[in-house]
Formats: C-alpha cells, sequence, structure tokens
C-alpha cells in the first residue's frame, strides 16, 4: 500500500510504498476514508514525545471501514464504519487500567505515534479500542471528532460547568468545545494569537460571547478556562483572568515551559490541571452527545500526498477550524 512516512524527527513525510498490513487477534484491517490533522502530529515531527518510533505513518483521527477482522473480533463486521482514536491500546491490568482510568495506562500504544496511523491508505487497529462511526456523515467532517473532539470533550468535563469559559488556541478542538459548552448554556471568550482577527471573527461565528488576543481581558473574571495552544506562558495569563475557585485545564500533549508567576495568581483555590489522552467512555460519551447537538465541523481537506502542506499550514495557524487528509485520488 502507500502511505505517507515519516522517517525521522524534522524531517517531510515522504509518500511511498510501504508492506499491505493485515488484522491479528482482536484487531481490523481498515480502509482509510479521512484522517485528521492534529498539533500533536507536528510534536511528532519536531520529536518532542519522547513515547514516539520512527520511522512512524502519523494519523489519530482515522474514518475508515473495516475490510478485514481477525480472531476474536465480534461486535465489528467487515463494511461498518469505524474510527481509531489517539489511544490504539492499554494494557489493561496496570494499576490505571484496573480503575477505570486506561487513559493513564503505564504500557499504552498510541496510533501514528508509537503504532502506525492513518496517514496511510490503511491502517490495522485494534477492535477493543475502536469506535462505530455514524455512516450518513462525510468522512471528512467526522474525522476531527477523533482527537479534536474527545480530547475537548474530556477537558470541558474537567473544566466543570461555570457560566464563563475560557479557550486559548481556536483550533480544531476549541471549535467542537465551544458548540458543546453553548450547548449547555455556557457563555465562551475565545483567545486568539494577537492579531488574528480572522480566527476571533470565526469564534463569534460560533457563538462566543466574547473573542479577543491572547494577550487581553476579557471583559468578565472567567470560572475557568482551556488551553489548546502548547504555549507555557499562556498558564500565569489563564490564571489572571478566573475567579477565585476557577480552574485551568492544559490540554496539550505538549507545552513549552510555563514561567514562574507570583503565588498570589493561584492563591484563592484556583487550580492548573492537566488532561492526558483518553479512555473508551470519553468516546462513547462524545459521539452520543456530537450527534444529538449536532456537532459541525469547519475542515479545510487536502489530498494525502499533501499531508506536508496541511500541517505547515496548522503550524502557522491559517486554518480556521481542522485540517483533514482525504483519499479519493490516492
Amino acid at each position: 500500500m502507500r502511505a505517507m512516512v515519516l522517517e525521522a524527527p524534522h524531517t517531510a513525510l515522504k509518500w511511498m510504498s510501504v508492506p499491505d498490513p493485515h488484522a491479528g487477534p482482536n484487531q481490523m484491517l481498515v480502509k482509510v476514508e479521512a484522517c485528521g490533522v492534529c498539533r500533536t502530529d507536528l510534536h511528532l515531527l519536531d520529536g518532542e514525545l519522547p513515547q514516539a518510533r520512527y520511522p512512524i505513518s502519523p494519523g489519530h483521527e482515522v474514518v475508515g471501514t473495516i475490510v478485514e477482522t481477525g480472531i476474536g473480533v465480534t461486535h465489528f463486521s467487515r463494511g461498518d464504519r469505524v474510527g481509531v482514536p489517539w489511544l490504539a491500546s492499554a494494557c489493561g491490568a496496570c494499576g490505571y487500567c484496573r480503575v477505570g482510568r486506561e487513559n493513564l495506562c503505564d504500557h499504552p500504544q498510541f496510533t501514528g505515534c508509537t503504532v502506525n496511523g492513518g496517514y496511510a491508505e490503511y491502517v490495522v487497529a485494534d477492535a477493543r479500542f475502536c469506535l462505530r462511526l455514524p455512516s450518513e456523515r462525510p468522512a471528512a467532517e467526522l474525522a476531527p471528532w477523533l482527537c479534536a473532539g474527545l480530547i475537548g470533550y474530556r477537558a470541558l468535563r474537567a473544566a466543570g460547568r461555570g457560566h464563563r469559559l475560557g479557550i486559548y488556541g481556536f483550533g480544531a478542538a476549541a471549535h467542537i468545545v465551544a458548540q458543546i459548552a453553548i450547548f449547555h448554556g455556557q457563555e465562551v471568550y475565545a483567545f486568539t494569537r494577537p492579531g488574528d482577527g480572522t480566527g476571533q471573527a470565526f469564534a463569534r461565528s460560533l457563538g462566543a460571547s466574547w473573542a479577543g488576543g491572547s494577550d487581553e481581558s476579557p471583559p468578565f473574571m472567567l470560572d475557568a478556562a482551556i488551553i489548546f495552544a502548547p504555549v507555557g506562558s499562556l498558564v500565569p495569563a489563564a490564571l489572571k483572568v478566573i475567579r477565585k475557585g476557577g480552574i485551568v485545564v492544559c490540554a496539550g500533549i505538549h507545552m513549552s515551559d510555563i514561567p514562574s508567576f507570583p503565588y498570589e495568581l493561584l492563591w484563592g483555590e484556583r487550580q492548573v490541571a492537566s488532561i492526558a489522552n483518553l479512555t473508551r467512555r470519553d468516546g462513547t460519551e462524545f459521539l452520543a452527545l456530537a450527534s444529538r447537538i449536532p456537532v459541525k465541523t469547519s475542515i479545510v481537506a487536502y489530498p494525502v500526498q499533501k499531508a506536508n502542506e496541511a500541517l505547515a499550514a496548522l503550524r502557522a495557524g491559517t486554518i480556521s477550524g481542522a485540517a483533514v487528509l482525504t483519499f479519493d485520488n490516492a
């Protein structure tokens, strides 16, 4: 088959022929219809994920159709549409897995990071960690749900149901989270790169009560804030604008160093928390809610062979919503 392969950090992906994969026990072979492009993929390119292996086909927002099932797969069949998320598998035996916290598994595998992902014509996935997806919606619109949606949903739960929610970094995850928060009756305050009028207009078009630069202060103190941008200096900035008892949730897998800040910003029972990975329960809960709202994704589609262009646009911050790789002409 053909796949986009990252041979080593700090190099461009290459479109090349690789051995055909096949499903083993409890696995499925999935023909990829679309794969979202995530900021985590940039961290993979930049060598910032210590768990990563190379060479690797990135991509962990995978939508596809099952073409082969291995021994032990009983709840999926050939022809079913499935989503392959970031958490490829968990050991099921460590202390975290035994208490339902598989997102913190001591021996996990990650799609497009430690096992090959969806920047390829086919991907092998553990059926026990795949999610059933609706067949009536375009694959490219569903792809961002598999990470931007799932991680955003987990971050939103951690932030709580406070009335005023700040979101720093208004990209793929934020534009989904905003829809969920507004559905729940919360007010959304969007923070973009300073001077990013396009991003701020995009946030307002989705119902944000206010949008401004990350160097600005909102008109009201906030109850909570979620940080999607991998910028450590946003942590004290967010602490400055949340009320006593509020929480700042860091939702990225990697962030630059957080600078020192005065204790008074944290005092008053403010909290700083992080979100790590996801669970299968997150997936089933989010998919049910997203279909009920319904969540709409704003996408910019690229042929899979142009993955390097999509990643460059994501890095430059020129994409409103989510970049998605398609396979029509692969």
